[in-house]
């Protein structure tokens, strides 16, 4: 992905935001002139991957296989005294699919925050990594309503509403026909390790410098910050 196409992906992102009257922390606005003015007290912020993302999933179609992401708090796999859990802000913009996965490792709620749509979850129990189970129910469980649907049924969420994605629980989702701003309520989050995709996906888009970054990307402070 061009940065010139990532940073009005940041612009459109933040105005949707502040639409929505989500508030995001301070470091969500700092310049990469800034960060190189943070020492290390702020590498929690570094090394748990705070702040701006998104992908294509190695599609080269973003706005048809994509997803944006803020990550809010996270703690870290190697350190065993931090934070157990994590928040994100997700976007979707309509008809942008975020493909088939599970994790292995982290239960997630996923909320529908605004946008006025219905936020479409399609579910399936796992056999292994790359393998549906087309045969077996599947729990749910939506704002504290615990049931099982077929596998490879639709749930739709309005706005307020949440679902519980359980280890090992495939999913995909989408909006029909509006933005959605979403969040992510999770346990720790590991995208390097516990992203088991069922198609071969990349997780952080290859980047073409055609201009300067806005604000750093998650995969940006090894090398900027």
């Amino acid at each position: 992905m061009k940065r010139s196409i990532i940073n009005e992906y940041i612009k459109e992102a933040k105005e949707f935001i502040a639409k929505m009257q989500f508030a995001l922390p301070p470091f969500a606005y700092w310049s990469p002139k800034d960060w190189k003015e943070k020492g290390p007290e702020y590498d929690e912020i570094r090394n748990n991957m705070l702040g701006w993302d998104l992908t294509d999933f190695g599609s080269g179609d973003y706005n048809k296989l994509g997803l944006f992401l803020f990550t809010i708090r996270n703690g870290n796999i190697n350190d065993k005294t931090g934070k157990t859990y994590a928040e994100k802000l997700l976007i979707v913009k309509p008809g942008q699919i975020t493909p088939w996965h599970y994790h292995q490792s982290k239960m997630e709620d996923i909320i529908n925050r605004g946008g006025g749509g219905m936020l479409k979850i399609q579910l399936y129990r796992s056999l292994d990594e790359h393998t549906l189970d087309e045969k077996s129910d599947v729990p749910v469980s939506v704002d504290g309503r615990n049931y099982t649907v077929k596998a490879g049924s639709i749930v739709s969420l309005g706005t307020g509403e949440s679902i519980t994605l359980k280890q090992g629980v495939f999913h995909q989702f989408w909006s029909d026909d509006v933005m959605l701003l979403l969040g992510e309520v999770s346990m720790l989050n590991d995208d390097h390790k516990d992203n088991f995709f069922l198609e071969e996906r990349g997780r952080f888009p290859a980047i073409e410098e055609d201009q300067e970054p806005l604000h750093l990307l998650v995969g940006d402070y090894s090398s900027r910050a």
